[in-house]
């Protein structure tokens, strides 16, 4: 319980350009320009060039459960990659890649046919006519820093565009970029 009544949990889905914090910082706007709501902090974090769910709660213990590692709350990701990953290179993240900062846990990965149907990002992503692009799901249970790109990159195909579309059991629905939601029941502690 928080002073003001029980514990609130919000699903916001973060637009391209948006930081995880409330304070703007150089060219990048803040959660303040969305979230008018005293007293909620962002469980975890998302890239500015980054979009999609971001979780944000008044409970520090959630917020913890939420952002730790130790709880292994997968993260689900859906990536536009530049290319077209064959399926040696999906085994790869599956297996887990190495990265300058070590080994990361195996990966479910899976190619998307057909592609999510998502909203368009402003700015547009870079396009080069000769060069296909192909969406994956990736679920991972780590949150090192930039840790979706750099895997992609370590297998060959480069990021795009990096949309999180879920946390744990909380997923963006129907949410369109820059609104949010009140989720009904706080997560329960996993173990």
């Amino acid at each position: 319980m928080t002073p003001d009544g029980p514990p609130r949990l919000i699903c916001f889905n973060k637009p391209y350009g948006v930081l995880s914090q409330f304070g703007a910082e150089g060219r990048w706007r803040g959660l303040k320009d969305f979230i008018e709501l005293p007293g909620v902090y962002a469980a975890g974090r998302l890239d500015a060039d980054s979009e999609g769910l971001l979780l944000l709660t008044s409970d520090g213990q959630l917020q913890a459960r939420i952002a730790d590692p130790r709880f292994k709350m997968d993260k689900t990701y859906w990536v536009q990659v530049e290319g077209l990953p064959d399926e040696a290179a999906l085994a790869r993240l599956r297996q887990g890649v190495t990265l300058k900062d070590g080994p990361t846990l195996p990966a479910q990965a899976r190619l998307m046919l057909p592609p999510p149907a998502v909203w368009q990002r402003d700015p547009p992503i870079r396009v080069r006519q000769a060069i296909p692009t192909a969406w994956l799901e990736l679920v991972i249970r780590e949150g090192r820093n930039r840790q979706v790109r750099r895997m992609t990159a370590a297998v060959g195909f480069p990021t795009l565009r990096l949309i999180r579309a879920a946390i744990g059991p909380y997923t963006l629905g129907q949410l369109a970029p820059g609104k949010w939601q009140a989720v009904q029941a706080p997560l329960a502690p996993t173990r």
